[in-house]
């Protein structure tokens, strides 16, 4: 026998101590990670079965279950695709490294919310290594479908790894063999071993066969597609099951969504939009994750596109006989009875969604905080869904202090108002203190405080909701005049002949740093403050843009200028008299307002040196 003896991997390594250590108050977790991965082993090979006969199982294929008390062991056993030696080092011995970092620094802020933690263990996919919280020693016998070799792998989660080839094993599969802990003794108990496999596996589609301290075997699991049973006949508890078992994480269904349809196109689905977000909600791929089934026998998790990205949140599965068992990977991608399948579906979520913000749009809000930003997603990209979405969207405003759909927002818009005000913003701290809602608060006027960075993109795609545009505060020039409650009088319509030797000097002062500079008629209390000129990009869609590409330089803004505060009345007092003084009380306004925009001054040595002056003149 050839034994190889390997190391971990670093982060591999690292990982076992944090999962090991994390959640010891959660051992029991094992068996339902390790009977998820039995059933993914079928699984698989059913579905390579279909191309390649000769890797199907010749029996009944299913997962088995065996405590020795004597040895002190657990054996989980099953028919599925098997494992070579290199499959072996690749899964056990290493983690995926695309989700490695991440998988680490998610662990380490969750610190001590258990659940959390639960959630992604799951959702990592490496559950196998809690196996090492109840072993202090597990071994894995594996042979792959197709292949005449078995192989034997072993490890303390400590020290390292061996693989050695092994004889033993006399058909395809994998048999996972836990050395238990001393502490561990409650999982050498049939009747715990039955309570675990009904709490966390009794939906798992294949039968689950425990044999127990007396020798006697029997099935444990109801072993049946949850999805086939009609709805009356699930209870609340099943469903929340199946959906753990599932998606591998431990919340609970936000909305369970589950219905045939028939006639020309047959489907059922049982789709669960989770309550917390999955730890690859943002990465850049959006791939979706339901499954697929065709007539109980699943075919592939890895579609991507079995409901827009957007969607790509929800968990479940999509079981139809209206496609050919044998259907390639390629075929199933530009399948048409998939098409219809995605739009049906699409639509039914929208639906779920319509009726939980109507029905419950407290717990609507803690939802759309969680995945509000994914699903404006599609209201950039997704045309069809457009206006379905607007009307589901909870946006911050300023004025009510809460989330409001847009209508919501038009139905107590100001008499005469015309348009939907937002600022988009880097957070709703930031927006909360922008200058640029001062004019708007003051007349009582609401405005929308976006702090997406979607936001800045789907609000190019919808110039109006309710034949009403969408205005940025912070881009366009707006005249609140007809909501003032005080007329305009003669003083202010001449702030800007008043003004006007401050202007020019400002001009001078500033050069190309500002595109222009003028007075203001929405600024109540700061002196200044930073616009996008007619055509121009906001600061927080060039802030996005500059995150995107370091080389991107930005556009000069509009500086206006607040005739009614103190500073400006004497920096237009001090033209003549303290020329130097105007001078760096200018540059200083400028870097102020980029600050209040969320940027940083241009030259943060120069701007230190322009307030020592000015502080210096002020003693």
């Amino acid at each position: 026998m050839t034994v190889q003896t390997r190391e971990f991997e670093a982060d591999t390594g690292k990982i076992l101590n944090i999962v090991i250590n994390s959640l010891y108050s959660n051992k029991e977790i094992f068996l339902r990670e390790l009977l998820s991965n039995a059933s993914d082993a079928i699984n698989k090979r059913q579905y390579l079965g279909q191309v390649d006969g000769a890797l199907l199982h010749s029996g009944d294929s299913g997962i088995g279950i065996k405590i020795n008390k004597k040895a002190k062991t657990i054996e989980i056993s099953d028919t599925g695709i098997g494992l070579d030696d290199s499959d072996l080092t690749e899964a056990l011995g290493t983690i995926a490294r695309s989700g490695t970092k991440a998988f680490i620094e998610r662990l380490e802020e969750a610190k001590d919310k258990k659940d959390e933690k639960l959630n992604l263990i799951g959702q990592f996919g490496v559950g196998f290594y809690s196996s090492f919280m109840v072993a202090d020693k597990v071994e894995v016998i594996s042979r792959k479908a197709g292949t005449e070799q078995s192989f034997l792998w072993s490890s303390d989660g400590q020290s390292g790894y061996s693989i050695a080839s092994e004889t033993s094993r006399e058909t395809a599969g994998t048999t996972v063999i836990l050395h238990l802990k001393k502490d561990a003794k409650e999982y050498i108990e049939d009747a715990r071993i039955k309570t675990l496999i009904k709490k966390y596996s009794d939906h798992i589609p294949h039968p689950i066969t425990l044999t127990g301290t007396d020798g006697e075997s029997a099935v444990v699991n109801s072993a049946e597609a949850i999805w086939t049973k009609s709805p009356k006949d699930i209870s609340e508890e099943d469903y929340t099951q199946f959906y753990q078992s599932n998606s591998g994480n431990f919340d609970t269904p936000f909305i369970t969504i589950h219905n045939k349809s028939e006639g020309s196109l047959e489907f059922t689905n049982l789709l669960f939009i989770p309550n917390q977000a999955p730890f690859d909600l943002f990465e850049p791929e959006r791939k979706t994750k339901l499954q697929l089934y065709i007539n109980r026998v699943f075919i592939t998790s890895d579609l991507g596109d079995l409901l827009p990205q957007w969607l790509r949140f929800v968990r479940g599965i999509i079981d139809t006989p209206s496609l050919d068992l044998n259907v390639s990977r390629e075929i199933l991608q530009h399948s048409p009875t998939l098409a219809k399948i995605k739009k049906a579906i699409t639509k039914k979520v929208m639906s779920e969604l319509e009726k939980k913000l109507k029905k419950d749009p407290k717990s609507f809000d803690a939802f759309w905080q969680t995945f509000g930003r994914v699903i404006k997603e599609g209201l950039y990209e997704d045309h069809d869904n457009r206006d379905r979405l607007l009307k589901i969207s909870r946006l911050y405003s300023h004025k009510q202090d809460k989330f409001v759909t847009l209508q919501e927002y038009v139905d107590q818009m100001a008499e005469n108002q015309k348009s939907i005000y937002y600022l988009a913003s880097e957070n709703l701290t930031s927006a909360k203190r922008s200058p640029h809602l001062e004019g708007f608060a003051e007349n009582g006027i609401d405005v929308l405080l976006l702090t997406d960075p979607i936001d800045e993109f789907w609000v190019s795609m919808v110039p109006n909701f309710s034949d009403k545009p969408l205005t940025s505060i912070s881009r366009e020039k707006v005249d609140l005049s007809e909501f003032s409650e005080s007329e305009q009088t003669p003083e202010s319509k001449a702030s800007e002949e008043t003004y006007s030797d401050l202007v020019q000097k400002t001009k001078d002062i500033l050069g190309e740093a500002v595109s222009d500079i003028r007075m203001s008629s929405t600024l109540t209390s700061s002196p200044a403050r930073l616009v996008a000129g007619e055509g121009g990009l906001d600061f927080n869609l060039e802030r996005i843009l500059k995150a995107q590409n370091p080389d991107y330089q930005g556009t000069a803004k509009v500086l206006e200028l607040n005739p009614s505060h103190p500073l400006i009345e004497k920096m237009n007092a001090a033209l003549e008299t303290n020329a130097d003084v105007v001078a760096d009380t200018a540059q200083i306004l400028l870097q102020q307002a980029r600050i209040l925009d969320g940027e940083l001054p241009d030259d943060p040595g120069e701007f230190a040196k322009q307030m020592t002056n000015v502080m210096l003149n002020a003693l």
